[in-house]
């Protein structure tokens, strides 16, 4: 049977992930597309709802992003949200200009008449508004269902052909009801069962994978993070002896986790892998030494990656299959999954380069946002402790480091993070905050220990809240553990003598430091 599944239509709006994760709350799948997405290929997918998502331009400017009048012409249920709402109204014979008075935040939204798309909602709802532009009149067919203060369409429908216009932001937790009205539209106006279980999803994938793989031999990028952890072990179900998984030491990690990691997936672990432990630290710092720009130390990092893995399967001979542990917003973020513009590249995203020789990249979280990812490892049987490791980016320390990457500079973070980690721990909060390390900044300043005068580096403590890492706030950490962690640092970790909190939501930040 033929999966249901709504699409998200990306006109560079920053809460696009949002929107689908949202979705996929209400047990339905979804996924992001850019609004240049040919409408025959929306057709292709059979989609049982088409939600368009908010962006930064005005509709009505010349080469604004824009669409097909035919989109709203399929039968196919269509949500218009902010940016969405209006270009709706704009191509379907409305009028959007310029609004006497702009909506900012947290603003109180009345419902007029009765909406499905509204249904157990309340007459008066605080709702998100992010807008410049406003809907002066809505397309012929189209009814006004929510107004605020300032804005006469906070809300317009035409019922008989399913096409829903909202301004304000249903996907983020400000709005109160938001995931309620989302609900509506995928639920009940789509048609949608709410068949999108984790459960279904592994056995399913394990089925593909094993299909797909056949006979071949499979390489496995193995990390020790909770994304390669849970596609190695995924793999190990699929096709068993099949799979080598190969961990490259690249000098990078935390502390004391390359030898963590053998002891879990090596051959004394519970897994029964082929492992192959490559320990390559100083071939990376060499590459590192003198990189200072972290979008090059990410490349590099990346492309030495994919030189080992070369090196490890001419090692292994003939593999067929390189799995890698990429999930969507690595997709996203990296440009190939909607409108957004790139904000990082990812070494597991966008395949190999033509000189290696596999056939073909297995990614099977590749559609899969972080904590659907812990989802599907307590599912594989993955012990909890593994699954809520906190999350670590492939290229390691390199991006917790901020310019050039030494040796010393790594020793550096590495014990100051141990001893961040070991001290939320004990305070009771390491399973509560969303995410949180140490990075190493390249400020030095003077400072005062023992009667003597220093000139070392400043530590940065970072520590986040975040449902599925789209959008992050910082935790609010009780004093007396920071200024625990503070002390500790700069008494314990040769080479510190300043210890700072980072208050950087995102956006506009970002939730690593490079």
């Amino acid at each position: 049977m033929e999966q249901e599944k709504v699409l998200v239509i990306d006109f560079g709006g920053q809460y696009n992930q949002l929107v689908a994760r949202r979705v996929r709350e209400c047990n339905v799948y979804c996924e992001i597309y850019s609004y240049r997405t040919a409408l025959e290929q929306i057709k292709a997918m059979n989609p049982r709802g088409i939600i368009l998502t908010g962006g930064p331009n005005s509709c009505y400017a010349e080469n604004a992003p824009a669409y097909r009048k035919e989109l709203f012409e399929l039968g196919i249920p269509v949500l218009g949200l902010c940016y969405g709402a209006q270009l709706m109204m704009h191509i379907l014979g409305g009028k959007v200009e310029q609004a006497p008075v702009q909506e900012y935040g947290k603003t109180e939204v009345a419902l007029d008449g009765e909406s499905a798309l509204f249904a157990g909602v309340e007459r008066r709802t605080i709702c998100w508004m992010s807008h410049s532009d406003y809907i002066s009149r809505t397309a012929p067919g189209f009814v006004i269902t929510a107004h605020t203060t300032d804005c006469p369409v906070a809300a317009a429908e035409d019922k008989e052909k399913n096409l829903y216009a909202i301004q304000f932001h249903p996907e983020v937790l400000h709005t109160q009801e938001g995931t309620k009205m989302l609900y509506n539209f995928v639920r009940n106006i789509c048609g949608c069962a709410g068949t999108w279980r984790m459960d279904s999803f592994v056995e399913n994938s394990i089925a593909e994978i094993r299909s797909k793989i056949g006979s071949g031999r499979v390489l496995c990028a193995l990390s020790g993070g909770v994304d390669s952890s849970v596609a190695a072990v995924m793999l190990a179900k699929a096709v068993g002896s099949q799979l080598t998984c190969v961990f490259v030491d690249h000098g990078l990690l935390r502390k004391n986790e390359g030898d963590e990691v053998e002891a879990v997936f090596g051959p004394q672990g519970p897994y029964q892998l082929h492992f192959v432990r490559v320990n390559a630290q100083e071939r990376f710092y060499g590459k590192l030494s003198g990189v200072t720009e972290p979008e090059q130390k990410r490349k590099i990092i990346g492309e030495e990656f994919i030189r080992v893995f070369e090196e490890e399967a001419k090692k292994i001979g003939a593999v067929d299959f390189l799995v890698q542990g990429t999930i969507y917003p690595d997709v996203v973020e990296s440009g190939l999954g909607g409108e957004s513009a790139v904000i990082k590249s990812h070494h597991n995203v966008g395949g190999l380069p033509d000189c290696v020789d596999f056939r073909e990249i297995i990614e099977p979280l590749r559609n899969l946002f972080k904590d659907e990812v812990r989802r599907a490892g307590l599912e594989l049987g993955i012990p909890e402790n593994l699954v809520y490791r906190q999350p670590f980016p492939g290229p390691g320390l390199g991006i917790r480091i901020i310019g050039e990457v030494t040796e010393e500079k790594v020793r550096i973070v590495q014990d100051a993070d141990a001893i961040y980690r070991e001290e939320i721990a004990r305070a009771g909060l390491d399973r509560t905050i969303g995410q949180y390390f140490a990075a190493l900044t390249n400020m030095r300043s003077v400072g005062v220990m023992g009667d003597e005068r220093t000139y070392d580096y400043a530590v940065a403590l970072r520590a986040v809240n975040t449902v599925d890492f789209m959008t992050a706030e910082s935790a609010e950490i009780p004093w007396e553990v920071l200024q625990t962690v503070m002390s500790r640092i700069i008494n314990e970790v040769r080479g510190v003598n300043r210890v700072m909190y980072d208050l950087t939501s995102k956006p506009p930040g970002t939730i690593e430091f490079e």
